[in-house]
């Protein structure tokens, strides 16, 4: 496996990665949609890992970005920005600072997601090995053809 192929496979793999942290109940995941704000509030970084912000609407971060550009090694932190999401993640049962009574079952999103990574680089590393073929495939046909045209 070439250098610039196990590079694409990091990235898939982080990138699906992400995409299980915040897969919906309602498409077969662990992650609670009400508002979609935590949802959108999961960030990722190559410097460290996303604060957690106490306030706040959250859009949808361009996360493909940040992941593409790291560099093979390189640590991409995700992190959920949502003040709420340690408790919906890990549950929690009694009274908040603010005075709030809470009896709730962790969804566990990020664990869940976590223990699958094994699963998600080898389905990364199916998703490029498809792509590296199709295009080998498309450029010989593509050379035929040319090949073709020329000997008319």
């Amino acid at each position: 496996m070439t250098e610039q192929r196990i590079e694409a496979v990091f990235h898939v793999s982080v990138q699906m990665l992400e995409q299980e942290m915040k897969k919906p109940t309602a498409q077969g995941g662990n992650m609670p949609v009400v508002s979609g704000n935590l949802y959108r509030s999961l960030l990722a970084s190559r410097d460290v890992m996303p604060s957690i912000k106490s306030d706040g609407v959250f859009t949808e971060p361009n996360n493909t970005l940040t992941i593409s550009g790291a560099e093979l090694g390189q640590t991409i932190y995700l992190g959920f920005q949502a003040i709420y999401a340690r408790r919906v993640n890990y549950g929690f049962t009694g009274t908040d600072s603010l005075g709030r009574t809470y009896n709730q079952t962790g969804r566990n999103f990020v664990g869940l997601a976590a223990q699958r990574w094994q699963q998600i680089v080898a389905e990364a590393n199916f998703q490029v090995q498809k792509t590296v073929q199709s295009r080998q495939a498309g450029g010989v046909r593509g050379t035929v053809a040319r090949q073709g045209r020329n000997a008319r």
